[in-house]
């Protein structure tokens, strides 16, 4: 088993990794629209915060030598069902034409406000 811990994604918020691989499987935690570059950047819409959030997952699955088309499975958390079109077009247009299974599951609270978190478990190169 090994511990993903990249500075081109953000630091987590708690007590976990930012990745697990463990037998050619990696599992990114679910990961927050923070800028790496600027922690203290908040985004304002919806579609800013889904694609920084996008990011992030890309960016730890680099580390753990995988890529967004090795995703097998995501969980996307929302804020409000209200806000899933503009979600969904987000993550369409990172994913292309990889289907990944997914589940979109609304939240009342997501930490610091933010509107999305996403989490993924996808197979390395």
């Amino acid at each position: 088993m090994d511990i993903i811990d990249t500075e081109l994604a953000a630091k987590p918020l708690g007590h976990y990794s930012q990745a697990i691989v463990h037998n050619g499987l990696v599992y990114v935690s679910g990961q927050l629209p923070i800028d790496p570059n600027d922690e203290s950047r908040f985004l304002e819409t919806v579609e800013d915060q889904t694609l920084q959030t996008l990011k992030n997952v890309q960016a730890v699955l680099a580390a753990a030598n995988s890529d967004k088309s090795l995703v097998l499975k995501a969980t996307v958390y929302i804020s409000d069902i209200s806000i899933w079109a503009q979600v969904n077009q987000v993550y369409t247009s990172f994913f292309g034409d990889h289907l990944p299974a997914r589940s979109a599951v609304p939240t009342k609270n997501l930490p610091k406000g933010y509107l999305v978190e996403i989490d993924v478990i996808a197979a390395q190169k």
